[in-house]
């Protein structure tokens, strides 16, 4: 019996990370407040649980006594002589009692209590584990993926964590005992039953996966300013170099792009548009609009919008499928872009001449009229 209990122990703790002389302690503990209920007048408890021997005893330390004892804390010498042949009237006696006498509600109070121990361990394990790892990448390891809802159960460090279908890249299939890179974007319910909060479509997960992957962004020496993202399909990131004989994008690249090629492959092919940062605005917007051409740039610098004009040939390219290109730029660069081809900006500029000339010529037929009574009043004057 007291094997099979050491044996619940022990998995117990496998279980919920908790090592056994601390469960111990709390399985004691637990003990000791069912035995009190049961035993209200008993001043003297002992509990010994020793997982080396096996032993698990739980005792009331009782005085012995030469008449009838007055409560639960006396023996009779009589009655004491038996469990232990040299007791003597003034001396202590250990009596072992059966954990069955405490009765189905002691019982469950126990086992109450140890429960409420344990959520509270695993709160603190569990915060104490991740609450350094917040915004930041962990990879995990896929246990077990649920066909209704599409939720992936992952084990990090005998830790559950779960990814739900709309934190996972879309068109991803996830499969069980597959390893995936996670971003943490938190844990809530910090003070009752935390919960890790983790992603795979964040932009920051991106930014984690960059500095895995290139030292000089790790170390410092290339900086990633920014980036926008639509998970599953295209993520921008702009970088920059502060060291000038450093090639930015050829250190996120790699040897023949290794490095950029393990990130694509982490995030399931989604595709990555590198360009670098620049301070002046109309170049850091034409840059973001890569791979398309950029012709000018028109900058409204009061309204953070802008019009771009790129080649007729570009435009498509440069406002991608569903307008996505040209809304990463935006997001990249903070700017509300307006993409015009060359031949309709053409157009609109020789609009623009054409109205300025008509304002002009009615300008001056409207001086010409006014010069009229003044010519004539001068005339009048000479006669």
């Amino acid at each position: 019996m007291n094997k099979g209990f050491f044996e619940a122990l022990r998995m117990l703790g496998d279980e919920n990370s908790v090592d056994v002389e601390v469960l111990i302690e709390k399985v004691k503990s637990a003990l000791m407040k069912a035995v009190k209920k049961s035993y209200p007048d008993c001043e003297n408890i002992n509990i010994n649980i020793d997982p080396e021997t096996n032993a698990f005893e739980i005792s009331i330390i009782k005085e012995v006594v030469d008449d009838e004892p007055l409560d639960d804390n006396e023996i009779n010498i009589d009655v004491a002589r038996t469990i232990d042949p040299g007791a003597y009237v003034g001396s202590m006696v250990a009596v072992k009692i059966d954990t069955a006498q405490f009765g189905r509600a002691a019982a469950q109070s126990a086992k109450q209590s140890i429960k409420t121990d344990l959520r509270e361990i695993n709160r603190e394990n569990l915060l104490n584990q991740f609450q350094n790892k917040e915004n930041e990448c962990i990879s995990a390891k896929i246990t077990q993926i649920e066909p209704s809802r599409g939720t992936a159960t992952l084990m990090y460090d005998k830790t559950e964590l779960y990814l739900f279908k709309n934190d996972q890249i879309p068109g991803e299939v996830l499969k069980e005992g597959q390893t995936v890179k996670v971003y943490i974007t938190g844990i809530v319910s910090k003070e009752k039953k935390p919960i890790v909060k983790i992603s795979r479509t964040h932009k920051d997960l991106v930014k984690r996966l960059f500095e895995l992957e290139v030292p000089e962004i790790y170390d410092g020496t290339v900086e990633i300013k920014s980036i926008s993202r639509e998970a599953g399909s295209r993520t921008k990131i702009a970088v920059y170099s502060k060291n000038p004989d450093v090639d930015a994008i050829g250190a996120c690249i790699g040897p023949k792009r290794s490095r950029i090629t393990n990130i694509v492959n982490e995030l399931n092919g989604e595709k990555i548009d590198i360009v670098v940062y620049s301070e002046n605005p109309e170049e850091f917007i034409a840059k973001s609009l890569a791979p398309s051409e950029v012709t000018q740039v028109i900058l409204d610098e009061e309204s953070r919008a802008c019009t771009v004009i790129v080649p007729d040939s570009q435009l498509s390219l440069a406002i991608g499928n569903r307008g996505q290109n040209a809304k990463l730029a935006a997001k990249l660069t903070g700017y509300k872009i307006d993409i015009k081809p060359v031949s309709e900006a053409a157009k609109a500029l020789e609009e623009a001449q054409k109205e300025d000339i008509e304002i002009a010529e009615e300008t001056a037929e409207e001086d010409i009229v006014l010069d009229i009574p003044e010519t004539e009043e001068q005339e009048i004057s000479e006669e």
